[in-house]
């Protein structure tokens, strides 16, 4: 991932565990709490919610556990999913709408169409994702203010 030399503030991390479904958007809820107490618009919000919310849903659904934090820059913002393996096999399939290696269990509950990282590529001005099997994934989507 590429380094930011900018001053930035922290501010929310958030661990998500695997298949807690329960648990699900805690996260991407508490990032949107804190940029609205600091005066995000709501149209970046909008934004920022969609791209927190499909990636902490990733990795209830396909990660072994992982988290999911937000940074904020003068210039941007920063949402950062990281996960414990298994990683992606092909990243570039996995961004293809309708794509999805979910289970039919998850299917079921109505999550794992292949929207998610097709939709955090379309709400964020830069996407970098970095994915080793066995491993896991990073993923950084930047939303500039």
């Amino acid at each position: 991932m590429s380094s930011e030399t900018a001053t930035h503030t922290h501010i929310v991390k958030t661990e998500v565990l695997a298949m807690h479904f329960e648990r699900a958007g805690e996260g991407s809820s508490k990032i949107k709490k804190s940029l609205q107490l600091i005066g995000i618009g709501p149209e970046l919000l909008r934004r920022i919610a969609i791209i927190s919310y499909e990636a902490e849903m990733n990795l209830v659904i396909h990660s072994l556990g992982g988290e999911i934090s937000c940074e904020f820059y003068p210039d941007q913002v920063k949402i950062i999913a990281k996960d414990h393996g298994p990683g992606i096999a092909n990243v570039e399939q996995a961004m293809l709408e309708g794509f999805s290696t979910a289970t039919d269990d998850i299917r079921e509950m109505g999550f794992g169409a292949g929207i998610g990282l097709p939709n955090i590529k379309r709400c964020a001005d830069y996407l970098e994702v970095e994915s080793t099997l066995g491993i896991g994934t990073t993923l950084v989507a930047t939303v500039y203010l």
